[in-house]
């Protein structure tokens, strides 16, 4: 049975799981890493109230 969707609200809260699906991994390298975190860093700039 699949997972129901999220929830998404503002102000809602979301854990980041650390593998992938079928316990994959979830980046390449640092580098793929790193820009994950950068990009995100950037989103959370502009949406913080």
């Amino acid at each position: 049975m699949p997972r129901r969707d999220l929830i998404d609200a503002p102000g809602a809260l979301h854990h980041i799981i650390c593998r992938g699906i079928e316990r994959k991994t979830i980046f390449d390298d640092d580098a793929d890493r790193d820009d994950f975190v950068n990009r995100l860093g950037k989103i959370v700039n502009i949406y913080d109230p």
